[in-house]
């Protein structure tokens, strides 16, 4: 058995989930998949609005695949951003690196 793995058995466990193989291999394909196609930082995110989502009742394999077509229709960062529908909330046509962090978080 893998760290990987001993630490998803551990972390199930401790969240009361049923450590499922095909979740662990879903979720570290999507997160790849996103970290390559999107942004980095992007890939973490997806994981958890995933989960919520898959909590939520929506089915994982399904609701995966939808979010990994998007991120592989996603935009090169050096191509030029095309206007996306949104769902609430304003847009934020910032480039990334334009701007300061924020989030009280360091990049080291």
């Amino acid at each position: 058995m893998s760290t990987l793995d001993d630490w998803t058995e551990a972390l199930c466990a401790e969240l009361g989930l049923d450590p499922a193989e095909d979740t662990q291999k879903t979720v570290l394909n999507l997160a790849r998949v996103v970290a390559h196609t999107v942004d980095r930082p992007a890939a973490p995110l997806t994981a958890y609005l995933l989960g919520l989502a898959v909590g939520g009742g929506a089915p994982l394999a399904e609701t995966a695949a939808k979010v990994q077509q998007l991120a592989r229709g996603w935009p090169a960062s050096d191509e030029p951003r095309k206007e996306r529908p949104r769902r609430g909330g304003p847009r934020d046509d910032h480039p990334r690196d334009d701007h300061p962090r924020d989030d009280g978080l360091r990049d080291d």
